[in-house]
């Protein structure tokens, strides 16, 4: 059994170390994704923001261990790893999967730990109360192949690597199971600025799925647009880096 020190070594990792940080920036990534996709984030922050990065169960270091198929079993678990660093301010990021289980977390740490956070980013997802009947994870694995190659969000060279890509599928399955059976329980909306993110050719969510998530806050809302698929994101992020920080400046400042 591990400690709660090393337990929460197993869940945040951080890349580029800022212990003079004035806010802290945890980024949850996507359904098949793994914490090293916000090593680029981490350097790239221009204030004095120290970027957490999640890293799930069942993949990189941690692919011995099963995967979590529930959001909010999942949110559970990332919200007690992330209490020891709640002495500053916390701002969400999460890209697809990553923003429903944001959404889940900020509603923990609102609830729960009575810590409002500073920002939460929605980025590639519609917003909770905007469903979806989808059942990706239950394809085969060629199926689910297909899906991974539409979306071009992993990897290319893990595509073309049969045995590697044989071994991270069931992560990536679990990780679009706990998405794809997530149901949204109404409450108390968020206290928070929520701000979302999409691209605008994006399969897997409208403009109009995504510009809900106003509706989940009570806070300021703020929406933005951007060209590209469901992974817009690599190609803007230069873009992306200036909202976080334009949002996140006060906060840092004060």
């Amino acid at each position: 059994m591990t400690d709660k020190n090393e337990d929460n070594e197993l869940w945040i990792r951080r890349f580029n170390p800022r212990d003079e940080s004035k806010l802290r920036l945890v980024c949850l990534p996507h359904a098949g994704g793994s914490a090293s996709f916000y090593h680029p984030m981490a350097s790239a922050v221009p204030l004095p923001v120290d970027v957490l990065a999640v890293q799930y169960p069942g993949r990189q270091d941690r692919r011995t261990e099963p995967g979590i198929t529930s959001i909010q079993a999942l949110a559970d678990e990332v919200t007690e790893a992330l209490e020891p660093w709640t002495d500053q301010p916390l701002a969400l990021f999460g890209h697809s999967m990553g923003a429903t289980l944001a959404f889940e977390v900020a509603r923990r740490l609102e609830s729960r730990h009575g810590v409002v956070p500073a920002a939460l980013f929605a980025s590639g997802r519609r917003a909770p109360s905007r469903p979806r009947n989808e059942s990706v994870h239950r394809l085969g694995d060629d199926g689910l192949i297909a899906e991974l190659k539409a979306l071009s969000g992993t990897d290319s060279q893990v595509l073309g690597d049969e045995e590697v890509l044989r071994m991270v599928l069931p992560a990536i399955r679990t990780d679009y199971r706990a998405a794809e059976t997530y149901v949204y329980e109404p409450g108390e909306k968020l206290h928070c600025p929520v701000i979302g993110l999409v691209g605008d050719g994006d399969p897997k969510v409208t403009v109009g799925e995504a510009r809900s998530w106003g509706d989940h806050t009570e806070g300021p809302f703020n929406f933005h647009t951007f060209g590209g698929g469901h992974f817009y994101l690599l190609n803007h992020r230069t873009e992306i880096i200036k909202i976080i920080s334009d949002h996140l400046l006060g906060a840092c400042v004060d």
